[in-house]
């Protein structure tokens, strides 16, 4: 009888070898993940701006007339000439290293609801040092926004840009899908002590359909008027390639210099930004680790301004103003959802030649399942 129980015991023990260990249950991150990947494949949508060959947004198109293409195969798309309404994020870097500039954001929340969100539009605010806070849910009452606004006050050192990217995003995605979903972000260009990964929160931002927009703060100024710190280190990053023709405090960035030298303003040098944004996506390396906003801008078809007074602020919200409200809104189902990878995006006007080029985001990454 014993030896029948040891023999029972040891063939328990050899097929519990052999089975494989259980997997470890996934964290509620991962989940999240997996299942923004997903659903959100379902769904793809893109503004287009069309523009004339002198430079002029062109209005007064068909939907029939668009046609887009998903990595080269085109898609059943509906497009919406009519204005969108907006629902938008504005991320406000509040910091001790640039105190000497904020006076001059808490003076703009007035302008958010005439030129940027409109009548039918709604917007929210975050503020962000070591913490990223919502000062101000979703609201269409322009004072509300003002007052958030005007109410936001220095923090400690630290600069979490792409946490508080990461949370405007959540939010956004939350919302219903027709309406034109926009961040903006009025900072630096530099994150410091974010916990989200670049490569993270930039997927996220472009399975919601989320365009990314940025006023930068020069860092030209925001480095006179900061205290100074002892042992402070400067991440600024080297001068780039036609820096030196730049006005004398708007911050070098590729889209800044290839504004300033003609280069095409938002879509400056697409076709160079593909291969560096599928490094950053197959995490081969630190790409864009000193500026990730010029991944956040390029990568959604949004745009970058400059900043370094009330007056330049106020210029850059009047230009951001009439890009928001220039836009058809493409939208589809892809039907080639199953290709993991990147997938370009492509929209023309057949028949017009009088349109030079079409503004969109380039295209997205879809994850493994």
């Amino acid at each position: 009888m014993h030896r029948y129980v040891l023999i029972s015991v040891l063939c328990g023990a050899l097929l519990a070898q052999q089975q494989p260990p259980a997997a470890a249950p996934a964290t509620a991150q991962q989940q999240d993940q997996d299942i923004r990947f997903i659903t959100g494949v379902d769904y793809v949508s893109t503004p287009a701006w069309v523009y004339d060959r002198d430079g002029n947004t062109v209005s007064g198109l068909r939907p029939e007339q668009f046609r887009l293409f998903d990595n080269g195969k085109e898609q059943n798309i509906q497009v919406d000439v009519s204005f969108v309404p907006i629902s938008l994020v504005i991320c406000i870097q509040a910091n001790a290293n640039v105190e000497g500039m904020l006076p001059h954001v808490k003076k703009i929340g007035n302008l958010i609801k005439p030129l940027l969100i409109g009548d039918q539009g709604q917007a929210a605010v975050i503020k962000y040092d070591h913490r990223v806070e919502v000062i101000q849910p979703f609201t269409s009452d322009g004072d509300q926004i003002t007052t958030a606004i005007s109410k936001i006050t220095p923090g400690s050192s630290s600069s979490r840009m792409i946490d508080a990217v990461s949370q405007a995003t959540q939010m956004l995605r939350r919302l219903p899908r027709n309406r034109q979903r926009i961040i903006l972000l009025l900072g630096e260009t530099r994150d410091v002590s974010s916990e989200m990964r670049l490569r993270t929160a930039l997927m996220d931002i472009q399975v919601a359909n989320v365009t990314f927009y940025a006023v930068d703060m020069s860092r030209f100024m925001t480095t006179l008027t900061a205290k100074p710190q002892p042992g402070r280190q400067d991440n600024r990053p080297a001068p780039l390639a036609g820096a030196a023709s730049l006005p004398s405090m708007m911050p070098a960035t590729p889209t800044s210099v290839a504004q300033a030298t003609g280069g095409g303003g938002g879509t400056a040098g697409r076709a160079e930004f593909i291969p560096l944004l599928l490094e950053l996506y197959r995490d081969t390396k630190a790409i864009f680790k000193k500026n990730p906003v010029e991944a956040f801008t390029q990568a959604t078809g949004g745009m970058e301004f400059g900043f370094h007074s009330l007056r330049t602020l106020e210029d850059a919200f009047q230009k951001l103003g009439e890009q928001l409200h220039s836009s058809y809104t493409i939208a589809y189902a892809p039907n080639n959802r199953e290709a993991n990878g990147w997938h370009e995006i492509r929209v023309d006007v057949p028949g017009r030649r009088d349109i030079s080029r079409i503004q969109t985001r380039p295209g997205y990454w879809l994850g493994a399942r």
